[in-house]
């Protein structure tokens, strides 16, 4: 007897904190409805949320899934996986993982958004795995569109942007130049405006596990991992609370990790670049031979050789900093330094045990 009033003492102390945690968003009723008697999917869902300081978006995003999920499947579960959180996070999802249905994977420090990701899939246990982020710019709505795409047969469907009017022309325009150079390399296409917002197949999140790169772009690995995909349009959301964390130079960082990783252009260019320089040179040089023999003219001077050898150095060093991009990619790979480091794993999965 004592174990089992030991047992119970937990079941119910989770319920109190409830009203703690949410009292700021919604109604308590709105945030526990009576579970559904008949629900479409027989299947465990998997949402993974990546987030760095969103707790007061999380405190709106989470009762939202819940009553989501609940309407459509038999078994659900809601993996926060926190990259090194520094707001209430700890203390919110503390509260949250004593309810059923809601895990709360916490990094030892800021790894980054791909590392959280992965940290995420890695402990899913659903039979499928919908990724979103916590702005509350992906519209939990669409959860259930993507399902009924999934049971028509598609492995992996991602939602894409319809436009992007409010974003600057200048990000529109690297955005259009980067998937253009991503989808030239190695016949790996990626869907242009196409971002975490997905669900996928369980086969297609063991084979994103299955990995051993350390530097991880997650967009091009979806893509290059294959299996049967399809697009959801839609429009995002205006974000809740706070701002955005990537800045221009963080976006940067992104897109050149995604190129190394996923091209090797940038080194065909430095050698295009090379022997282009060398044919311009001897033409150059015969040119300079051929009019001193005809007219005995001089050989430019000193002003044109330096300008000249300060020209190819530079050429020399951007060379060399192209070069080292990919060699430092070799490095972190060679090291075998785990993707993030777990500091906590709390939580358990809602519904029927999943065989």
């Amino acid at each position: 007897m004592p174990p089992f009033q030991n047992l119970m003492h937990i079941q119910f102390r989770s319920d109190p904190p409830a009203p703690q945690v949410l009292a700021k968003s919604l109604p308590l009723r709105s945030v526990w409805p009576p579970q559904a008697a008949d629900v479409p999917y027989d299947i465990r869902v998997t949402c993974v949320i990546p987030c760095l300081n969103e707790c007061e978006n999380l405190r709106v995003l989470l009762p939202l899934l819940r009553n989501r999920l609940s309407a459509l499947c038999t078994s659900w579960e809601i993996i926060v996986a926190d990259d090194g959180s520094t707001d209430g996070t700890d203390a919110l999802m503390a509260e949250w993982t004593e309810h059923e249905g809601f895990r709360h994977v916490q990094l030892s420090r800021n790894f980054g958004k791909e590392a959280a990701l992965s940290a995420g899939l890695e402990a899913a246990s659903g039979n499928v795995v919908v990724c979103l982020d916590a702005d509350l710019q992906h519209p939990p709505a669409l959860i259930e569109l993507m399902l009924a795409r999934w049971s028509a047969g598609a492995e992996m469907v991602y939602a894409v942007r319809r436009d992007r009017a409010d974003e600057s022309w200048l990000k529109r325009s690297g955005a259009r130049w980067f998937y253009q150079l991503l989808s030239n390399a190695r016949g790996v296409q990626v869907p242009a405006h196409a971002g975490d917002f997905r669900l996928m197949d369980r086969s297609v999140v063991d084979a994103l596990i299955a990995l051993p790169e350390r530097t991880r772009f997650m967009k091009g690995l979806y893509a290059w991992v294959g299996f049967k995909g399809e697009a959801v349009p839609y429009t995002p959301d205006e974000r809740m609370h706070g701002t955005s964390t990537y800045s221009g130079m963080r976006l940067f960082r992104l897109a050149l990790d995604g190129l190394t990783a996923f091209t090797t252009w940038p080194l065909r260019m430095v050698s295009l670049v090379g022997v282009v320089f060398a044919v311009l040179a001897l033409a150059y040089a015969a040119f300079l031979v051929g009019s001193y023999l005809m007219s005995g003219n001089a050989v430019s001077g000193w002003t044109t050789i330096v300008t000249a050898v300060l020209f190819f150095a530079g050429v020399n060093l951007i060379s060399l900093g192209v070069v080292g991009e990919y060699v430092a990619r070799i490095f972190d790979e060679v090291k075998g330094r785990p993707l993030f480091v777990v500091r906590r794993s709390r939580g358990r999965p809602a519904g029927k045990a999943q065989g």
